[in-house]
C-alpha cells in the first residue's frame, strides 16, 4: 500500500506581517491542533532521547481527556533512545509516518517503514533509533489497567499493509484497519486507522465514554465536534474528551484517513467516600 507523505511541522516562525487567525481551538469538550502551529518554538527535548524533538499533542488533563498522552517524535539520523520510557506502568503504541527507524525489543531488531506499527506492554525494554534519514513517529502512551484474570498483552511489530481495512456494516465508504482482536480484553486501548472514501461520512453524532486522539494521516474533511463544524487536513490533531458528540464528512479527491486512539474494555473507576 502506497502511503502519501505527511507534512512536517513547519520550521521557524511565521513572518511578523502574517495574520494570526487560524483553525486552532481549545474548548471544554475538544481541541483542534493544526499542523501549522506545530512550530519549533513549541517542540520539547525529552530526557533519554538524543537528536530528537517532540511535539506533545495530548497529555492527561483533569476534567478533559485523562487517559493518554500522544507525542509526535522527529528523530534525526542516528538519533533516538536506548531508554525511551521512564514509566514502568506505561504501555506504548508506535506508528511510523516517515523514515526508517529501527526498533529493538528483547535484543531483536525490527526495521520499520512508513506505516509500521508496534505495541509495547508496560515494563517492556525497548529502544528506537533513526537510520539514514529523519524519522517521524507517533508515540501513544497509556497506563495499563490491571483486571482480574488478565495479564498485559505481548509485544508485537507489524505494518498497516498487513491489515486490510474492514468496511463498516452497510457502509462501504467507511472502513477500519484494526491491529488487535477487539475481543482480546487484555488490551485497554485501541489505536486503529479509519478510512473514508471521498463523500463517506459518520452518519450520526457519536456520543460515548471513550476519549479520542485523532491524528489526520491523509486527505481532508469537515468534522462535527460538539456544536461546531471544523475543517481538518493531513497533519492536524483532534483531541476529544469523553461524551463529545462527533461526526464527519470526507471531502477532496483522495481518501480521508486518520489514526484513532480510544480507551476501552475496562470498568469505570468509581469514587470512594471520604472517611
Amino acid at each position: 500500500m502506497s502511503l502519501p507523505p505527511q507534512p512536517p511541522p513547519p520550521g521557524g516562525l511565521p513572518p511578523q506581517h502574517a495574520l494570526h487567525t487560524g483553525r486552532a481551538r481549545f474548548t471544554e469538550s475538544y481541541a483542534v491542533i493544526p499542523h501549522g502551529v506545530m512550530r519549533d518554538i513549541v517542540a520539547s527535548a525529552l530526557p533519554g532521547w538524543e537528536d530528537t524533538r517532540a511535539w506533545i499533542l495530548a497529555r492527561p488533563l483533569s476534567g478533559f481527556a485523562e487517559t493518554f498522552s500522544l507525542y509526535l517524535m522527529e528523530i534525526a539520523p542516528r538519533g533516538g533512545s536506548d531508554t525511551p520510557e521512564p514509566d514502568p506502568q506505561a504501555q506504548a503504541i508506535l506508528y511510523v509516518t516517515e523514515g526508517n527507524p529501527r526498533l529493538r525489543i528483547d535484543g531483536r531488531e525490527h526495521s520499520m517503514l512508513r506505516g509500521g506499527y508496534a505495541y509495547l506492554p508496560p515494563g517492556q525494554s525497548w529502544s528506537l533509533r533513526s537510520v539514514g534519514s529523519p524519522a517521524r513517529v507517533l508515540w501513544f502512551r497509556k497506563t495499563w489497567e490491571p483486571a482480574p484474570g488478565l495479564n498485559p498483552p505481548d509485544p508485537f511489530v507489524t505494518s498497516e499493509s498487513a491489515h486490510p481495512p474492514v468496511p463498516m456494516p452497510d457502509a462501504p465508504a467507511w472502513a477500519t484497519t484494526r491491529f488487535v482482536d477487539p475481543s482480546d480484553l487484555r488490551h485497554d486501548m485501541h489505536v486503529n486507522i479509519v478510512t473514508f472514501q471521498p463523500g463517506g461520512s459518520i452518519p450520526f453524532e457519536e456520543t460515548h465514554v471513550m476519549e479520542h486522539g485523532i491524528f489526520i494521516l491523509q486527505g481532508k474533511a469537515v468534522y462535527r465536534l460538539n456544536q461546531d463544524w471544523v475543517e481538518v487536513e493531513a497533519g492536524d490533531f483532534l483531541w476529544l474528551r469523553a461524551f463529545c458528540p462527533q461526526a464527519c464528512y470526507a471531502g477532496g479527491p483522495e481518501p480521508f484517513r486518520y489514526m484513532l486512539y480510544k480507551d476501552i474494555n475496562r470498568h469505570v473507576r468509581l469514587p470512594r467516600p471520604t472517611p
